[in-house]
């Protein structure tokens, strides 16, 4: 878990191009749905644990009207998009390093072929004895 974590701070603090661009087109596809989990789900269920409407939450300071619960809620919404887009961008990753380590496979000079062929029919002809 203190694996996950450090990666997952490491990826919000600092990340690189191809993190950013994946970051905003999955941010900007699964916000609404962020939102409504949020909205329908999650903060209801706080509400009934803190006895509070979060959405409903502010301060009245001077005629001036500040919305902090709507606040909160955004907060929450941006975290599990971060955390859905790392977990995203872990897989993609994950994936790019199977595919390095194929590449990097050498490949076989024919010199070598040749000498397995030979070697291989070497062993098959002491079988037979």
């Amino acid at each position: 878990m203190k694996k996950f974590l450090k990666e997952f701070k490491e990826f919000a603090a600092k990340g690189n191009v191809l993190e950013l661009a994946i970051a905003v087109i999955i941010g900007a596809a699964f916000g609404k749905i962020v939102s409504s989990l949020v909205d329908d789900i999650i903060m209801p269920l706080f509400g009934i644990i803190f006895k509070q409407n979060f959405a409903t939450l502010t301060w009245n300071i001077n005629g001036s009207h500040i919305a902090y619960g709507a606040f909160i809620q955004t907060i929450i919404d941006f975290l599990i998009i971060a955390l859905c887009i790392f977990l995203f961008t872990k897989a993609i990753n994950k994936f790019k390093k199977k595919e390095e380590k194929k590449e990097e496979a050498p490949k076989k000079s024919d010199e070598v072929i040749l000498l397995e062929e030979i070697r291989d029919l070497l062993k098959k002809q002491n079988s037979k004895k």
